[in-house]
């Protein structure tokens, strides 16, 4: 999710204790978006029998949450937005705790034997949120709505791009899409242009997911503020302090246990809240990580962990000086000591990443390392570039997200690193979140912070939507065409093995010419009241809600 990432979030924490630079450290990034990616399986945390999830009047779970920045499912570019509409909305196919590609509203597929036809089977049960029956024409309205230019959505071209006509129309050149028919009330019939083995998965990515035409035309610009969803949870209320989730009852998969989800949004100190029992579930903060991890502690047996199939990184604009320049870029990417920042700065809760693809994911090796931490060699980069040195260097700014007033102490680090190793100072801009993705996507930031998490099982959704040069998402702006070559290769070649060979080349050369300065992978720590069952937590962004339940 910057998508981005169906992007990742390592709130901001504090954490006093002596770290780099002499500074007490405070570690508080915000990665981007989007979701994710297979071959790590979640943790799955007593999910119960059946007669024990009924639903219960008593059954309120109450969460920390975000400020989502919006609720249309062809819009969501954050993991904010994504963590809500996931839960409000559906698609044909979703993704399990152990992100297999399992039926949703679609109860069954079928491929033609070319491997260019998908013919989706909906579930006869499937009904909105108001009781209107959902049908394939709505499936084909909302798919073509996505890709209508006038709603300028920044991801329709990632995720649909691979339908018959679905390019046509993002572009002005059609007013539907070719590839998508309604063979009757229940069936839906989708020609894509190649067969491809990541298709399904990209439709478990909310671009795809269903809407209902009548509440988005009677709604106008803020209908998502009273969408009229197919998921298990509908949206019940939204304010400045709290947004508020309730069960569906009518939700095809069975009625959630939970009566009432509450995302409390201001208020106070999650942790502290949490320890007062005004919370359920929290993320651990980097302040409280080693008590938390003492077996002596009490909130220990309350503690899960879960690997975040993820990357945060540091975005350099190709396009802009100095970063046109391929010498500057390594050796920015050389003056980053990640290890320091890993063990130091973020008290080693996350994986220092020495490549894009994170582990776990299908394409991972842990035998590729990027440009390693040398500030020799750095210095010696930056006197090969045009430049000649840091002096002659044009003024740079980091771009941030977030208005907190307070630099994060990881920013302050890469700060205090890049004075060390190279001379360079850099000065810092942040803004808030929607303006700061929105600078980032325009290609305003001449560097920039960001994090990304997989949208769906496979290194295609890293390397090709990040890195492929008519991408909307390759914010980095990087542009070399052996590398569109083997993407482009990747995306048709159904040999897995041959497939992941070629991503393998691909991040490679990408590593080599550092468009990005991959800085590490993270993992989320949770704390979950005993009384908390049923929760599926995945390394990615999934429907999880409907199975949790509260044991009294």
């Amino acid at each position: 999710m910057f998508k981005n990432t169906r992007w990742i979030i390592v709130v901001a924490v504090v954490l006093f204790a002596c770290a780099l630079v002499g500074l007490c450290v405070v570690s508080g990034l915000a990665a981007w978006r989007h979701l994710s990616t297979s071959g790590q399986s979640g943790v799955q945390i007593d999910i119960g029998s059946p007669s024990s999830r009924a639903p219960s009047e008593a059954g309120v779970l109450r969460l920390w949450g975000s400020e989502p920045i919006t609720f249309d499912p062809a819009l969501v570019t954050d993991a904010d937005s994504a963590e809500y509409v996931v839960e409000i909305f559906s698609g044909l196919v979703t993704l399990d705790e152990k992100l297999n590609v399992v039926p949703d509203i679609a109860e069954r597929w079928e491929i033609s034997p070319d491997g260019c036809v998908y013919t989706f089977y909906l579930r006869p049960d499937v009904r909105f949120h108001d009781g209107k029956p959902v049908t394939a024409l709505d499936f084909k309205y909302s798919l073509e709505r996505a890709c209508d230019p006038a709603l300028r959505s920044t991801v329709a071209s990632a995720y649909l791009n691979d339908i018959v006509g679905a390019q046509a129309m993002i572009q002005g050149d059609a007013r539907e899409i070719e590839g998508v028919r309604a063979l009757d009330d229940h069936t839906l019939e989708i020609s894509i242009d190649a067969p491809k083995a990541y298709f399904l998965a990209k439709l478990t990515y909310s671009t795809a997911f269903v809407v209902d035409r009548d509440n988005v035309e009677a709604g106008g610009a803020q209908w998502d503020q009273t969408p009229n969803g197919t998921g298990p949870f509908k949206l019940a209320e939204r304010d400045r302090d709290k947004i508020v989730l309730e069960r569906n009852d009518h939700f095809y998969g069975g009625p959630p246990s939970l009566e009432r989800v509450e995302f409390i949004l201001s208020g106070g100190d999650p942790m502290s809240m949490y320890e007062d029992d005004q919370l359920d579930v929290v993320e651990v903060g980097i302040g409280d990580i080693e008590r938390v991890l003492d077996p002596s502690n009490p909130l220990h047996a309350e503690l899960s962990i879960v690997s975040r199939l993820n990357v945060q990184y540091l975005g350099m604009n190709t396009s802009q000086e100095p970063f046109d320049d391929a010498k500057v870029r390594q050796a920015f990417a050389c003056a980053v000591d990640r290890d320091k920042l890993a063990s130091l700065v973020l008290k080693d809760t996350v994986v220092p990443a020495t490549g894009i693809l994170p582990p776990g994911l299908p394409g991972y090796s842990e035998d590729l390392h990027g440009i390693a931490f040398d500030p020799v060699r750095a210095k010696e980069l930056l006197a090969e570039s045009r430049y000649g040195s840091a002096d002659a260097l044009p003024s740079i700014t980091l771009h941030i997200g977030g208005e907190s007033g307070i630099l994060p102490r990881t920013i302050e680090a890469i700060l205090a690193m890049y004075e060390e190793n190279l001379g360079v100072s850099l000065s810092v801009e942040a803004a808030a979140w929607p303006t700061f993705l929105k600078d980032v996507r325009a290609g305003k930031c001449q560097m920039f912070s960001l994090g990304w998490i997989g949208d769906y099982p496979d290194p295609q959704n890293f390397l090709d939507v990040l890195f492929h040069s008519q991408s909307e998402s390759n914010h980095a702006r990087y542009e070399n065409e052996q590398v569109d070559e083997l993407l482009e290769q990747a995306r048709t070649e159904l040999d897995i093995g041959v497939r992941m060979a070629l991503y393998r080349q691909a991040e490679e050369i990408i590593l080599a010419e550092a468009p990005w300065v991959p800085l590490w992978h993270g993992k989320e720590y949770l704390l979950l009241k005993p009384r908390v069952k049923g929760a599926a937590l995945a390394p990615t962004i999934i429907p999880w809600l409907k199975n949790v339940y509260i044991q009294n």
